[in-house]
């Protein structure tokens, strides 16, 4: 579907957009794919991997809405990647948080419908559900925003799903490359938050397959959560480095303990299918059903039952030491 098409990816010069453009020029003929960032080192590297005739690169931040409109002149898809997502970050600088998080995904939103885009697919993220920090808080604003969008999109083509999933293994600014630089330096133990800790893991080409199925699932309004595992931090910690003890230093400013994608208290529109679940839209569309037990795949889904929570604590699929080492040298491969 993405043959002769124009996409567009904000925040495209992180590692989602890397790989994400990898797999777009290995798998598809795109006629243009527009990285929209607001870094020029960042998008010179790039320029230096991908520089294929369809590549074309814009100096630009999503809170500037005239240049975000500009550049989505002709783009038949958009994938909005760009946030501010260091927690303890957000939690000191809020008012950056929510001006790129939430009043950038405004900015798309309007800079889509005025170009009358195809499809738009947001980047989300566990913290967004219940959340207790500044980030979660913003990414939970957003999603909420680009689900509304559907119905304020009037005659326009344009329709806006969300994409939710976990702790992408081995991106930029994650625990994976923080446990290795380390590891590299000498360093005579890991620091574990809590002993507790658990999280979902997801690989960076497994998010990157999700979001490009996804377009093809989507009618609009939906948030998708994948089925991915859990890990126990401590984990993670004994499959990178078993020979070093781990020293317990507390959990950093609006940290969780444990992460959750579906929360309980929307399990009356929470539908499961075969490899991930869908959060319907609480809101009623104006313009067309809000069934989404079959999506547009002809994939069916169902009810989940009620109380029923996806969370990294009691996730069906935890990962062995073992699988975590495994998993973690392909991410990089």
């Amino acid at each position: 579907m993405f043959n002769n098409k124009s996409i567009l990816i904000t925040g495209g010069t992180g590692s989602f957009g890397k790989k994400y453009v990898k797999t777009l020029l290995e798998q598809y003929s795109p006629k243009k794919i527009i990285i929209y960032s607001r870094d020029e080192l960042k998008q010179y590297e790039m320029e230096q991997i991908f520089n294929e005739p369809c590549m074309r690169y814009f100096i630009g931040d999503v809170r500037d809405k005239e240049r975000l409109t500009r550049a989505m002149r002709g783009v038949d898809f958009v994938i909005h990647a760009a946030a501010l997502k260091h927690v303890p970050a957000a939690e000191y600088n809020p008012m950056e948080c929510v001006k790129t998080n939430i009043n950038g995904a405004e900015n798309v939103i309007d800079a889509a419908l005025d170009n009358n885009v195809e499809k738009v697919i947001a980047l989300s993220t566990d913290k967004a559900a219940n959340p207790i920090n500044l980030y979660g808080a913003t990414k939970l604003a957003s999603d909420k925003i680009f689900v509304a969008a559907n119905n304020i999109s009037g005659g326009h083509r344009t329709t806006f799903s969300v994409v939710r999933y976990g702790n992408v293994v081995g991106s930029r600014g994650s625990v994976v490359p923080f446990f290795q630089k380390l590891i590299d330096n000498g360093s005579d133990h890991l620091p574990i938050t809590h002993t507790d800790m658990t999280r979902f893991w997801i690989t960076l080409q497994q998010g990157v397959d999700f979001v490009l199925k996804n377009f093809a699932r989507m009618y609009g309004g939906e948030i998708f959560v994948p089925k991915i595992p859990s890990i126990k931090i401590t984990d993670l910690a004994t499959a990178m480095a078993p020979n070093l003890t781990q020293k317990i230093v507390g959990i950093r400013p609006g940290e969780k303990l444990h992460e959750v994608m579906c929360p309980a208290e929307i399990c009356y529109t929470t539908y499961e299918f075969n490899d991930h679940f869908v959060i319907a839209p609480a809101i009623k569309f104006s313009s067309r059903s809000n069934d989404f037990t079959v999506n547009a795949l002809d994939e069916k889904g169902k009810l989940v039952p009620e109380g029923f929570e996806y969370d990294s604590l009691n996730n069906d699929e935890f990962l062995s030491i073992k699988q975590i080492q495994s998993l973690n040298i392909t991410a990089f491969l």
